[in-house]
């Protein structure tokens, strides 16, 4: 049975998610399926948005770093 696009869109905003990621269109797909990975996301998004900032600007300058490492 294949459901409606109003189903999958309310589906989708359901699982707080896209219709793409539901139908295996996200390249990332697997990211969020690594249970340790989710958690740092979920426990970056319910800090004071002043903190989510630090953390990601600090993040940010991590992954950088990192990619001129590699060059």
């Amino acid at each position: 049975m294949t459901p409606s696009i109003e189903a999958a869109v309310k589906l989708a905003k359901l699982l707080d998610t896209t219709v793409g990621y539901l139908l295996g269109e996200n390249k990332n797909a697997e990211l969020l399926k690594d249970p340790t990975m989710l958690k740092r996301l979920q426990d970056i998004d319910s800090l004071p948005i002043e903190d989510k900032n630090g953390i990601l600007y600090a993040l940010d300058n991590f992954l950088k770093a990192a990619k001129l490492k590699t060059l």
